[in-house]
């Protein structure tokens, strides 16, 4: 063992590429370094960074990764140079999206609108705009390009080791040529790591393996779900055309026609291409050790239509030569999301890992990253990126289907609500084939498949756009019999806990905001806030009994959920029981559903027997099950949990009875639009980067009891607050979230939830705006598409604003 060798450290980062380094640099700045250890098995950037292309655009549709890669280049163009005196070789030469379709034009004039709520320099230019810029692409059926001038290119290597320096500055101990061996928690909740030089005990593990960081993860008993797939780049041999120019040309981005990127590679052309068919994923067990500066043989066979097509775009290369070939590994998750944040099942291990685009997001996720570990909470949302979005249904087998999924989709257009269909159903209800074959479009949540509307009409498929389809209409329709008869959804895809035990409600009451239910049968709606005050997750507390409490929440919060209670447990006498895959669940909805129910069960329904946010067990089909009498459609209605053998029975029994009253099934895009028109916020809203206040839902926090994060969720000095907006309808485009909502001709904030609502005939809206723009009434004007809407602050709910209907007893 060498005798300098730490054995000891508050974090240890297993990996010493880009989101590595990126995550030492940043905890540096956070005030951790002295006490951060990197190891790197070779040299730093010589797994997948080295080969990365690095460019970087502000060209997101994401309101948070827009963050991220702002952040980044303004890291790049000078930031980091700046501090660590180490050069980056920082190109900025702007860059073009282009556009051939209408659907593409309205793809880019939603980014644009992003773009503007984020303050980027952003614009949608026309053919002759980009010909000024770039003469040499041929622009044939180029209907436009979003252009964003302060985009660019980067070398990658430079970028890394320039983190590197800045991270030893602040004290980062980096080890090189130290291979980790494996990595296993001890009794004392601490993680070891064994490596070729010795063995370090610490609080927090880190993986940044990139393409081992599967492998590496197996190591702790840990499935972290990503594949690694290859990409190809070319660079031709010098173009003449580019030796006499005095600035550098933009990067051109053309998703349809070259599925990938065209720029300039000092005086040389750089191609890259994700086709669009047949991708190629390699070490589907493991990556080899000796993986360094690894490079594939060019597949030409694979990449030739578009590589033909690139030269068609760029016509002064098509008598060039290939000079360098580059063809290397880079991971990709099922989504496409990088795995970023706590590993599940565990505590104090995090994940750096399954980045595709390791230069252009890196260096701002890892600093949301470091905050996240230093200061309980990161400052964006991070729910598209926690590993814990993922379940034990995400099997080696599954990953590779999605991760080349994912990766012909890499240069798609991002339609809202895309369903991505590969390697599914995975975890069907016991209604799934009963609904399909009624016409269900389904979409996976967590691993579930939930009903999203029913086709009626027209083929049994989703419609994409980015303006209103044939579905809105579906979904209309569905509303409406929700709202003026009965409608029953299929909900179980909720996370289902039970938490019981002699500790139960003192563990509960302390990590959660609310009141907890008093009596046997009651019903709370609370939150449980993190550390730093901000909001874990929304759920239902049912009281089933003095030391049993059923919790119910969103599906992709179930892993979040369960490992923050058992890691706030500690050594109290609590049981903590998963029931959503044994488990289903129904809601029935609308002012006929007491009619409906009455004729499936002996109940007394009455207000009196059966009171608003209460709960009993009920005999429906002859099977006991519990009925909570809540609605999140804001009607009259109940939901229904019970034992997934009970489920077809159920709805059977509730089906036949409804349908003297219209009874018809509904989505969760109905779901989501009448949540909308009764003003109730939801996962977009409620999000890890805001307190209770912020959210503007301090009515659901006490002020006479103590729990987890309650001294800095009670702060009052708000940066943003949650408005309910309505904004002006065209018929055509009603806004997707993350637009740009202006207040006398200034950016003020940005949407999070759109809807349009069928029953009020307005487009509603959850915005995060500065909180003198967020009175009721306040006029305001929100970009949707690319031009100004007008807009109100509104002080109540759009639908039934007095709730009269949840708690009528007609």
């Amino acid at each position: 063992m060498a005798t300098d060798f730490p054995t000891s450290a508050r974090v240890v980062i297993v990996g010493g590429g880009v989101m590595g380094v990126g995550l030492a640099y940043h905890l540096g700045h956070e005030g951790w370094g002295a006490e951060t250890v990197l190891l790197e098995k070779a040299e730093l950037t010589s797994g997948s960074t080295w080969h990365a292309a690095g460019q970087i655009t502000h060209s997101t549709s994401s309101f948070g990764l827009g963050k991220c890669v702002d952040y980044n280049i303004g890291l790049y163009s000078g930031g980091l140079e700046a501090e660590t005196g180490q050069p980056v070789t920082w190109h900025g030469c702007g860059s073009f999206r282009l556009a051939y379709t209408e659907d593409e034009m309205d793809w880019l004039r939603h980014t644009l609108s992003v773009g503007r709520s984020l303050g980027f320099n952003i614009e949608l230019v026309g053919p002759a705009e980009i010909a000024k810029l770039h003469p040499f692409y041929n622009l044939d059926g180029v209907l436009g390009a979003l252009h964003t001038p302060d985009d660019g290119h980067v070398d990658p290597t430079n970028v890394t080791m320039a983190m590197a320096a800045g991270a030893r500055q602040k004290g980062v101990r980096i080890i090189r040529h130290c291979r980790a061996t494996n990595i296993t928690q001890l009794p004392s909740g601490e993680w070891q790591v064994e490596t070729e030089k010795g063995v370090i005990t610490c609080e927090h593990v880190v993986n940044a393996g990139g393409t081992y960081a599967r492998q590496m993860g197996e190591w702790s008993g840990l499935q972290l779900p990503m594949t690694s797939m290859t990409h190809h780049y070319f660079v031709t041999e010098p173009v003449p055309e580019f030796e006499h120019l005095n600035t550098e040309l933009p990067v051109i981005r053309d998703d349809k026609k070259v599925s990938g990127y065209i720029r300039m590679e000092q005086k040389r052309g750089l191609i890259g291409i994700y086709e669009k068919e047949n991708p190629n994923s390699v070490w589907h067990d493991h990556c080899p050790w000796d993986y360094e500066n690894w490079l594939f043989d060019a597949d030409y066979d694979r990449v030739m239509p578009y590589l033909e097509e690139s030269l068609n775009r760029m016509p002064i290369f098509a008598e060039l030569g290939i000079q360098r070939e580059v063809h290397g590994a880079i991971s990709h998750p099922p989504d496409g999301n990088p795995l970023i944040g706590p590993a599940p099942g565990v505590r104090n291990y995090w994940c750096c890992c399954g980045t595709q685009i390791g230069i252009g997001w890196g260096p701002g996720l890892t600093r949301e990253l470091a905050r996240w570990m230093v200061h309980g909470a990161a400052d964006i949302s991070m729910r598209d990126y926690d590993p814990r979005r993922f379940g034990s249904y995400a099997t080696k087998e599954w990953q590779v289907v999605k991760a080349e999924e994912d990766y012909c989709l890499r240069h798609e257009i991002p339609f809202p609500h895309f369903n991505r269909l590969a390697g599914r159903p995975i975890k069907p209800s016991p209604l799934h084939d009963m609904l399909k074959a009624k016409g269900a479009v389904h979409e996976e949540v967590y691993g579930f498949e939930r009903p999203r509307f029913f086709a009626k009409g027209i083929a049994q498929e989703d419609h994409y756009a980015f303006n209103r389809t044939p579905v809105d209409d579906m979904v209309a329709a569905e509303v409406q019999a929700v709202r003026n008869g009965v409608g029953i959804m299929d909900v179980t895809a909720f996370t289902k806990v039970l938490v019981s035990g002699p500790n139960a409600y003192a563990l509960l009451d302390r990590l959660t905001a609310n009141r907890m239910p008093q009596k046997d049968g009651s019903i709370t709606l609370t939150h449980m806030l993190n550390r730093a005050g901000r909001i874990e997750l929304e759920t239902t507390i049912v009281r089933m009994a003095e030391d049993s409490f059923y919790l119910v929440c969103a599906a992709f919060f179930e892993q979040r959920l369960l490992d923050h209670l058992a890691h706030q447990c500690g050594d109290a006498d609590v049981t903590i029981t998963a029931l959503s895959s044994d488990w289903s669940a129904l809601s029935l909805n609308g002012p006929k559903s007491r009619q409906v129910l009455a004729q499936c069960s002996g109940a007394d329904l009455s207000n009196a027997g059966f009171r608003w946010l209460s709960a009993q067990e009920i005999t429906v089909a002859g099977h006991k099950i519990w009925a909570f009498r809540m609605s999140y459609a804001g009607e009259l209605g109940w939901e229904f949990h019970m034992p997934n053998e009970a489920c077809v029975d159920v709805y059977t029994a509730l089906w036949t009875a409804g349908e003297p009253h219209g009874i018809a099934d509904y989505g969760s895009f109905a779901m989501n639009v009448m949540r909308m028109e009764k003003g109730f916020k939801g996962a977009g809203e409620l999000t890890n980067e805001v307190t209770l206040a912020e959210a503007d839902v301090l009515r659901f926090a006490r002020t006479d009891k103590d729990y987890l994060g309650r001294d800095k969720t009670l702060n009052t000095d708000l940066p943003w607050i949650c408005a309910y907006l309505e904004i002006e309808p065209d018929g055509v485009a009603d806004g997707h979230g993350g637009e740009a909502v202006l207040h006398n001709g200034q950016v003020v904030g940005s949407t999070a939830s759109v809807a349009y609502g069928p029953t009020v005939g307005k487009i509603l809206a959850f915005a995060y705006i500065k909180p003198d723009a967020a009175q009721a009434g306040t006029p305001l004007e929100v970009v949707v598409h690319g031009k100004a809407r007008s807009a109100r602050v509104l002080g109540e709910p759009a639908y039934d604003p007095e709730s009269l209907k949840p708690r009528s007893d007609a």
